[in-house]
């Protein structure tokens, strides 16, 4: 019998969420011991245990209600899963496109404070894309978009083409979390954790805060943003 579809139903219908035995070289979740399955029908399975356990634990998590919105490691995975070409093809092109206007290649000229904070975290990433990756990056002053090097693009869509469905999934969903490719491939590849990940991508929000306080709604943005990071680390990790 198919098990239910843990995104539809709005109603929680299961007292135990779970990660279930291998099968077939994947781990189900199971609720009540039966296999969820994705939005098209597919069993929610996932290819270690580790991430398995992730994306149940958020089923166990929930309450009298389902949430859907709760669960950004189940999205993922319904992702990875459901998703075909046409899908992988947009999140290849997510990730370029962060890649090309990266947040982190935009430093300002001023105050000096900030510069000296920019260049201290992500020149740091910077190089490290370029000398681990292959990623030269070209670095500009301002706002003003910059063109990067034909090349740089070329090899960016090169890694996402080479990434399994599940990591493609977090690396689409990371750069647009912190607004730049450079941070998730740090992220995925363990360079930085989550609130390394958390400290670059807000770094210039952070020093406004610093200088003018923090309001309610930025408050909750961010740690929203924190929550998805740390998700998103251990994602990566379980994979």
């Amino acid at each position: 019998m198919p098990g239910p579809d843990p995104l539809i139903e709005a109603r929680r219908f299961y007292k135990e969420a779970k990660a279930g035995e291998e099968t077939d070289g994947a781990f189900p979740v199971l609720l009540d011991g039966r296999r969820a399955r994705t939005p098209r029908k597919l069993v929610l399975a996932l290819p270690t245990r580790a991430l398995a356990e992730l994306v149940a634990g958020e089923w166990q998590a929930q309450g009298p209600s389902i949430e859907p919105s709760d669960m950004p490691a189940t999205r993922l995975a319904s992702q990875a899963l459901d998703g075909g070409e046409e899908a992988r093809a947009a999140q290849i092109k997510t990730v370029e496109r962060y890649g090309a206007s990266d947040l982190i290649c935009y430093f300002a000229d001023a105050p000096r404070a900030l510069v000296e904070r920019q260049a201290r975290s992500w020149g740091p990433l910077l190089d490290w894309a370029a000398s681990e990756l292959g990623l030269e990056f070209e670095r500009a002053t301002g706002i003003i978009h910059r063109d990067q090097p034909p090349q740089t693009l070329a090899r960016l869509a090169e890694l996402a083409r080479a990434a399994t469905p599940f990591e493609l999934a977090g690396l689409a969903f990371g750069a647009g979390l912190f607004g730049s490719t450079v941070i998730t491939l740090a992220l995925r590849a363990g360079r930085v954790d989550s609130a390394g990940a958390m400290d670059a991508a807000r770094l210039d929000d952070a020093f406004q805060e610093e200088q003018w306080g923090v309001d309610p709604e930025s408050r909750e943005r961010a740690e929203a943003m924190a929550a998805d990071a740390r998700m998103l680390e251990r994602w990566f990790r379980a994979l």
